[in-house]
């Protein structure tokens, strides 16, 4: 039923005595008027008290001696903003994040979680990204959380980062283009998502304490390029700043980076949200762009944003007008988004069907990196088989931190260490041998935890599945790429007893394969999430076809990387962080452009993939729409005999050269022997270079060379495109 601005306000009890001869009590309720206007009108009937309020919000539960109990009223979440009621204004919860709604272990509640963002971006599909986010916002919602704090784009510079899993890509057009889909999704629920952490905060070592150092174009060109088109695509309501400093300034207090940026170049209207801990002053990071601090209570060393702000709102060095526009722009992204005129609340979640959209994604997200003699799919029945480790029989692995999910249905394997932040060490309840059984001839299950015995078991049966784990998580890097618990030894011991063995990685990105070239195969699984068990069970017996494609390149070792050491990396205590983090290194060459640049072979180039069929290309061209889009053309066939989907990649160099740069994709299923022409629109701002002089994207005159790939590095075709440069960029003010 939807309500006029009077009645929803009668509703919900906040009615005054206005009639239909008189103006509400509460212009601002009039859902006719702009969310700007909307919240104009708010603001100017708020105290400074009420104001205050707003742009500080609270931590949703207790988690130590600095908060005595959670804010009443509050459900448990990250944030909580209480309600106004003398203005209509509900209390607005606030939930991690970008996985799914993310529940204290000791609540006893739990949701449905995705598997890792890195899987969905590697579908290289926004919609797969979009019904993920869609998803996980909708459980929000009936969660009764009205923010959601996912929209993790930082770019993948390192593969040891912590929180790879939360995020997308190494490249900056995948990753804006995934995340904003997903943000888009999450929003559809008329809740707001936070896109985060503004910005280059790629690794966890230190994040706390240590800049990220960065010549500024290199920046725009890469992590903040990331940001923008995450923002442009799924216009979030807010962005949270990183923890890290920028060049030597806090991100949280960087002028340049909110105001200039941001709020300027950018356009964005919503507010800029300070991540848990991450506010260090009040006038000067207030004025320099941050519009709320998160749950200061617990995590800042004092709440700068309540008396430091109201002492410098006093004696004049803190304008007012900015106190308003700070208030402004939090309520602007609430009533933009629906959460103010139809404030979440608790209901029953969708769980059967929310576990089918992650089991979806990690079907479309899951890579295949080897598959020799076609040893998968495997035959089924008539063909037994053994699964060995990675508690295969009980659940899949997640990632740690505030993302972890817990899932609704348990807690399958427990006791596992470190129990404390930033665990605990978490499996989903989706068990890959509970999948595997009912399609194999034959299914029995060794732990993996002596390798002799391993191998046994494996000898006994015709295939080998061994599943192998890294556990990571927020706050700590791990310092190197190799498997822990002696997984090698177990992989090494398998292979060598039964040729016919299958290693699936549940990773939070690349690690080292000393065994790669004596299995039949590997896929990539990362961290599955509630429905992986199913899914990968599916897809080892050719119920689906893989699809997934590497959003990052797969190293061969440490010593292929810009920074080979990570200084303090590891769970603490592991020594001190580096004070500055030099990505001027690579600058905005990252990941497989680092490669081409340093002409370096990785293990699998960004955009690697294999799948049960094969696809031949013919014709690629590329030319532009009438509004002068780049737009490439290319007829794939698939040449295989079952269906499966495909993922033609264009590559552009410029006509001043430089490393090449991901333009576009497209992503189809084809039956066997289909074809079909497709067309693929280049994304301009891949084709242009900032011009920090003339502060704008440009687009150089000249020839472009435009190379249609299966990866970064597989060229099958190449076209030039003659551009003027009048192409229409966006000019900063």
């Amino acid at each position: 039923m939807t309500l006029r601005p009077l009645a929803f306000a009668v509703a919900l009890g906040l009615a005054g005595t206005a009639t239909a001869a008189t103006p509400p009590e509460r212009p601002w309720m009039d859902r006719s008027l702009s969310p700007d206007k909307r919240a104009e009108l708010v603001v100017s009937a708020m105290t400074d008290d009420e104001k205050f309020q707003l742009i500080h919000s609270k931590f949703g539960r207790k988690e130590n001696d600095k908060q005595a109990s959670p804010p009443e009223g509050a459900l448990g979440g990250a944030g909580y903003m209480p309600g106004i009621p003398r203005l209509g204004l509900p209390t607005i919860q606030e939930t991690d994040a970008g996985l799914g709604v993310a529940r204290p272990v000791y609540a006893g509640k739990g949701g449905i979680s995705l598997p890792a963002g890195l899987s969905t971006a590697a579908s290289f599909d926004p919609a797969v990204a979009r019904a993920g986010g869609r998803m996980i916002g909708g459980e929000a919602r009936d969660s009764g959380f009205g923010v959601m704090l996912a929209g993790g784009v930082n770019l993948v510079r390192d593969p040891r980062n912590g929180r790879n899993f939360e995020y997308a890509s190494e490249d900056p057009v995948l990753a804006g283009t995934m995340v904003g889909a997903a943000i888009k999704g999450i929003q559809e629920n008329r809740i707001v998502a936070t896109v985060k952490h503004f910005a280059i905060n790629d690794l966890e070592t230190g994040r706390n304490t240590h800049s990220a150092d960065i010549d500024p174009v290199a920046l725009r060109e890469s992590d903040l390029l990331a940001f923008q088109l995450a923002i442009a695509k799924g216009d979030p309501g807010s962005v949270m700043s990183s923890y890290n400093k920028v060049n030597g300034t806090w991100a949280g207090e960087h002028d340049w980076l909110l105001n200039r940026v941001l709020k300027g170049e950018w356009g964005f209207r919503g507010f800029v949200m300070s991540d848990w801990g991450g506010v260090h002053s009040g006038p000067k990071a207030a004025l320099a762009g941050l519009d709320q601090e998160s749950a200061a209570e617990v995590f800042d060393t004092e709440v700068f944003f309540d008396k430091p702000l109201r002492a410098a709102l006093a004696d004049g060095s803190f304008p007012k007008a900015r106190l308003d526009d700070m208030a402004q722009r939090i309520l602007r992204s609430l009533f933009a988004h629906g959460v103010i005129d139809e404030p979440p609340k608790v209901g029953k979640p969708a769980y059967a069907a929310d576990r089918d959209v992650a089991r979806d994604t990690e079907e479309a997200g899951a890579v295949l990196l080897r598959n020799e003699g076609n040893l998968l799919p495997l035959a089924g029945k008539g063909q037994s088989v053994v699964v060995i480790g990675g508690h295969a029989d009980k659940g899949v692995l997640a990632g740690g931190g505030s993302s972890l999910v817990t899932d609704e249905a348990g807690d399958p394997v427990t006791g596992l260490q470190p129990a404390a932040w930033p665990g605990p060490v978490k499996f989903h309840p989706s068990a890959p041998l509970t999948f595997i059984r009912p399609l194999a001839g034959k299914a029995s299950f060794d732990p993996g935890t002596d390798p002799a015995a391993a191998a046994k078991a494996a000898a006994a049966a015709d295939v080998a599945i061994v599943f192998v784990t890294k556990w990571a998580a927020e706050s700590f890097d791990t310092p190197d790429l190799a498997l822990p618990d002696n997984q090698d030894a177990l992989v090494e011991a398998v292979a060598k007893a039964n040729p016919h063995t299958v290693v699936v990685l549940e990773t939070n990105g690349p690690v080292k394969m000393p065994w790669l070239d004596r299995v039949g195969a590997v896929m990539q699984a990362w961290y599955p999430g509630s429905g992986g068990g199913e899914a990968i069970a599916r897809l080892l017996y050719g119920k689906v076809s893989p699809s997934g494609r590497l959003p990052m390149s797969w190293p061969k070792d440490e010593s292929q990387l810009p920074r080979p050491v990570i200084q303090g990396a590891g769970l603490p205590p592991s020594g001190t962080p580096a004070e500055h983090i030099d990505y001027t290194i690579e600058g905005a060459d990252v990941g497989y452009r680092w490669y081409e640049k340093t002409q370096r072979e990785p293990l699998f180039p960004f955009g690697y993939g294999l799948t049960y069929s094969t696809f031949a290309y013919d014709g690629f061209s590329v030319d532009t729409d009438p509004s002068g889009r780049p737009v490439a053309h290319v007829t794939v066939k698939n040449t295989g005999k079952v269906a499966a989907a495909d993922v033609p990649q264009v590559y552009v160099t410029g006509p001043s050269g430089g490393t090449r740069r991901l333009a576009g994709w497209t992503k189809l299923t084809l039956d066997p022997g289909a074809s079909r022409r497709v067309d693929i629109p280049l994304e301009p701002l891949a084709l242009a270079r900032w011009d920090d002089t003339a502060r704008r994207w440009q687009i150089q005159a000249g020839a472009y060379t435009l190379k249609l790939g299966r990866t970064a590095s597989d060229v099958t075709g190449e076209a030039t495109l003659q551009l003027p440069e009048s192409f229409p960029m966006a000019r900063a003010p």
